[in-house]
């Protein structure tokens, strides 16, 4: 398992380097380059227009990693707020979010998502917006659970007796305690915050042209794909590499989590 999340790690630098070293035009179009192959010229080979390929996903991954990772922190640091309110406050507090946690689970998040941005014109803003505000839920029940078990500890108590401030309860001795759970949270919501992303650009609901996402190349490609694989191939190729790294960092940490939990 670490070498595999070793792997995961590099792969996942490797890709971010990419995307910070320079690159050919990804717009400019080439009418004598129409679909051509993978090359050495051209890695990944060319779109409909003449687009070489590979710096149309380096591109795209711009777009995808940042609305992945921004949407990932906030629906994280909701998720945790929430959470930790159940938790330290129990009773009516608690019970109240629990019901509004179930509420929003009721609905399947993709189709809400899809509800949310058929009603005005998606740009990167609003699918952060979006995604955050449909992808709390899970991290808010396992900090929650957590909370819970640290809210009935010995020193908790006693601090609380003591009438110690709310806020240095929280943040000196829940945040750390928490933090591995937050972890876990960030990295399993950027990988869905990606797919998510890329479901919508793929049915021309996320990010909008000239500006690419790795959904809207894959979309681009799905005409061309008896003649020219390439082109939704390796955006494909991305999105698996990609959100395979994170759930693999993911659950890297929550079985060092768990096992840790154990041995306490």
């Amino acid at each position: 398992m670490k070498q595999k999340i070793i792997v995961s790690i590099v792969a996942l630098c490797a890709l971010i380097a990419l995307c910070a070293v320079g690159y050919s035009d990804p717009f400019a179009f080439d009418k004598d380059k129409i679909l051509l192959s993978p090359s050495a010229s051209h890695w990944f080979g060319t779109d409909r227009l003449g687009r070489d390929l590979f710096s149309r996903v380096i591109e795209g991954a711009k777009s995808s990693l940042i609305i992945g990772v921004l949407s990932a922190t906030i629906s994280s640091l909701i998720g945790l707020i929430i959470g930790i309110t159940a938790g330290y406050f129990k009773g009516a507090v608690d019970k109240t979010i629990v019901v509004a946690i179930d509420l929003f689970l009721t609905f399947p998040t993709f189709f809400l998502l899809l509800t949310l941005v058929s009603y005005v014109d998606a740009n990167m803003l609003l699918l952060i917006v979006v995604i955050s505000i449909t992808g709390w839920m899970g991290t808010a029940r396992m900090i929650r659970s957590e909370a819970f078990s640290i809210g009935s500890k010995p020193f908790i108590k006693i601090l609380q007796t003591a009438n110690a401030p709310l806020l240095k309860i929280i943040f000196k001795y829940y945040a750390p305690l928490l933090a591995p759970i937050f972890l876990v949270g960030f990295t399993f919501g950027a990988s869905g915050a990606i797919l998510a992303e890329s479901g919508l650009s793929f049915l021309g609901l996320g990010i909008a042209p000239p500006n690419v996402s790795w959904g809207s190349l894959l979309a681009e490609g799905k005409a061309l794909i008896d003649i020219a694989w390439w082109v939704s191939f390796f955006p494909g190729l991305f999105i698996f590499a990609v959100t395979f790294t994170l759930l693999s960092i993911s659950d890297y940490l929550q079985q060092r989590f768990n096992s840790r939990e154990a041995l306490s």
